[in-house]
């Protein structure tokens, strides 16, 4: 048999299934992620195809850059399809999500590791840096929709928000998890060159890039005269040239890319809010970004069905993961949440549907590429089982509960799906 053919098969048909399955599963209790996992697990299985069973410690470098390149694609959307102009007050959810309940997080999925899992610091705090933030790509069904549409509720823009800043956030924790492998031994002298450059240093080269490259391709899009602008193309794929640039650029003056695309899109939302041309770049971004996700997906699939990692999955995961997912993200958002001025209904599904995802694959799978880290299969195992949790429970409960919180602010909403609408 062909392996080369087969592959190209399996490839058009995730292509073609990427374009259908949101239509069939728009009223149903699933999820997208949750069919390209048992895809990837069927395809594993079968011994007529030629999936390898992927085991990602053993590929660092492409499970590092697949997930990496998906994640700068989900953060330029979300940046480009929030109407919110930003601002203190009017992002006051999102900073409280971001300021107090992740660093909660981090704290609880440390202490866990190390109390119940036996981890070292340094595993530890790399396992709650990976856990704690939100996921761009898998959340996509309980963010705000596409730019000028008007669904942007407070729900919806407070999980987009947190989703598209806490990864960049979460990354200083990571490095310091690196650092403290290589200050084991009593060297403190890695914290103040931790805090200066990894904390300081990167995110405000992040956020200045960001701001720096936002503006020039805004001005490139939207402001020189009128028959050489950007936007006069019409043509979305100038969306994944911007995510790429400014990523790119960021990480050359060694700032947090992740960061800077977020940026980047919010600013270059500011340059010209009421353009049609975001809704390209969004239509276009959306549609690779759900692509790449299917693909990574399908791989996850291939992970479990694997079964390596997996095999290190006992009582003390199982537990780590339910009071991860049961109790560590709700009671953390539902204390950041204290205050505002929110039904408490609302404040409880923000709590609640802090996805985890393909991000946290990202962040193990870039710090085990640097260094070695005590009992790291013990890590992999509880940031997989989570993902594989967080997907199902939260993909079969996001369209019910969802459509409640619509029916009770009286708005009978169901997402469109972005091909069906242009017809």
């Amino acid at each position: 048999m062909n392996s080369y053919v087969v592959t190209l098969f399996i490839f058009g048909a995730i292509v073609l299934l990427t374009t259908w399955l949101p239509l069939v599963l728009k009223r149903m209790p699933l999820s997208l992620p949750i069919c390209c996992i048992a895809i990837g697990m069927l395809l594993a299985w079968s011994p007529f195809t030629p999936l390898p069973r992927f085991n990602p410690l053993e590929n660092t470098r492409w499970a590092e850059h697949l997930t990496e390149f998906v994640v700068i694609v989900a953060l330029m959307g979300a940046g480009l399809k929030i109407d919110r102009p930003l601002g203190w007050t009017r992002w006051i959810i999102a900073w409280r999500l971001l300021g107090i309940a992740m660093p909660l997080s981090i704290a609880a999925i440390a202490f866990l590791g190390w109390s119940f899992l036996g981890l070292g610091a340094a595993s530890a705090l790399l396992l709650g840096a990976a856990l704690a933030p939100t996921d761009p790509v898998l959340a996509a069904d309980v963010q705000v929709g596409p730019p000028q549409s008007g669904e942007e509720d407070d729900i919806r823009f407070a999980l987009t928000s947190e989703a598209g800043l806490n990864d960049g956030l979460s990354f200083p924790f990571v490095l310091a998890a690196i650092a403290m492998t290589g200050g084991a031994a009593g060297e403190m002298n890695w914290v103040g060159r931790w805090l200066i450059f990894d904390v300081v240093w990167k995110l405000a080269a992040g956020v200045g890039m960001g701001w720096l490259v936002g503006c020039a391709l805004g001005y490139l899009t939207f402001k020189i005269p009128e028959s050489g602008r950007i936007a006069r193309t019409g043509d979305g794929l100038a969306a994944l040239g911007f995510t790429c640039v400014a990523y790119a650029l960021t990480e050359l003056v060694h700032g947090f890319g992740f960061v800077a695309v977020f940026v980047t899109a919010l600013t270059l939302r500011n340059v010209e809010r009421r353009s049609r041309f975001h809704g390209e770049l969004h239509d276009f971004g959306e549609q690779i970004e759900r692509m790449l996700m299917m693909v990574l997906l399908v791989c996850f699939g291939s992970i479990v069905a694997e079964g390596y990692l997996l095999q290190h999955v006992d009582w003390r995961v199982a537990g780590v993961a339910a009071i991860t997912l049961g109790i560590v993200r709700p009671l953390a958002g539902w204390i950041s949440l204290t205050g505002c001025r929110h039904p408490r209904t609302e404040k409880l599904v923000v709590s609640v549907f802090g996805i985890r995802g393909l991000g946290s694959i990202y962040y193990l799978a870039y710090a085990s590429g640097k260094t070695k880290f005590e009992g790291i299969e013990t890590v992999w195992a509880t940031v997989l089982t989570i993902i594989l949790a967080s997907i199902v429970l939260h993909g079969i409960a996001v369209t019910p509960v969802m459509r409640w919180i619509d029916r009770r602010r009286g708005v009978e909403k169901v997402k469109p799906i972005v091909a069906a609408a242009k017809d």
